[in-house]
């Protein structure tokens, strides 16, 4: 997997908590206490320290992690599954997308995140190792995300499952409830409701692997978090109440950009540090 750039830059995290703010430009500069023109500047991608730290503290962001982002100085450390999991990365419509394989190496017993716009990375790997594709788990039923569902669905037999909240993805699409439990051998699955950038946003909290694993969708990103105009509130309660509130070393697997751990999470990502 080569290394994957970050999802999100700073000029978007302050287009994203702006949005979700409600903020007019004419707001944000007055409370930042800035001119218009070097609010626009910085918005048009001008690293200017004070002024980047004057808008990220009316924004509720911490303005050292989001000055760190600016200079480039963070990028999160993957750790690294000796089995069981395996991430893939496809381009649909020219942006970068994310989707995932876990298993328990002892059953053979698998189950698949997404599809990016080409599962084919996932079905080649499924028959190489002789696993058996039980699931396919979809964190949300955006475009990207599920390109590619018939083709998996058709050619590893597996049930396919979605929240109820989320709108359909597939004729014959099994849906959940949060807190919902799945099993593969020694791997355990639980659903956790982290809606807000789409209506049954879940995330799945993995055990069983190197480490804990929580395959996010678009609720988090390294360094950032999901999108959502009319949710934003919505959104940031359930990434902190739900996501980060999981073990320290729990890999966090976003839709889109690398991985990261919750820890580096609560450190260096701007909507959270504090």
């Amino acid at each position: 997997m080569p290394r994957l750039s970050l999802e999100d830059n700073f000029t978007d995290l302050i287009a994203k908590a702006q949005r979700g703010l409600k903020l007019s430009d004419a707001d944000l500069a007055a409370r930042a206490e800035i001119s218009l023109a070097d609010l626009a500047a910085i918005k048009a991608g001008k690293v200017d320290t004070p002024v980047i730290r004057r808008v990220a503290r009316h924004l509720r962001l911490d303005p050292g992690a989001l000055e760190d982002l600016a200079h480039d100085r963070w990028y999160p450390h993957s750790p690294d599954f000796q089995r069981g999991f395996a991430q893939f990365h496809t381009s649909y419509e020219g942006m970068g997308v994310n989707h995932y394989l876990v298993w328990d190496p002892r059953s053979k017993e698998a189950a698949a995140f997404d599809t990016g716009a080409d599962a084919g990375g996932v079905i080649d790997l499924a028959a190489a190792e002789g696993m058996k594709v039980r699931y396919i788990f979809l964190t949300h039923t955006h475009d990207d995300h599920i390109a590619d569902l018939d083709r998996l669905a058709e050619a590893t037999g597996a049930e396919v499952w979605a929240s109820e909240l989320e709108p359909s993805s597939r004729a014959g699409a099994r849906t959940f409830k949060e807190n919902a439990h799945f099993h593969l051998g020694r791997l355990a699955i639980k659903t956790l409701s982290t809606w807000g950038h789409s209506p049954g946003q879940t995330t799945y909290y993995v055990t069983g692997l190197s480490y804990p694993l929580a395959v996010v969708g678009d609720s988090l990103f390294a360094g950032s978090m999901g999108g959502s105009a009319e949710h934003y509130a919505d959104q940031y309660r359930n990434d902190v109440e739900k996501i980060l509130t999981l073990p320290r070393d729990t890999v966090i697997a976003s839709g889109h950009g690398p991985l990261t751990t919750v820890a580096q999470e609560k450190e260096h990502n701007p909507f959270f540090a504090r």
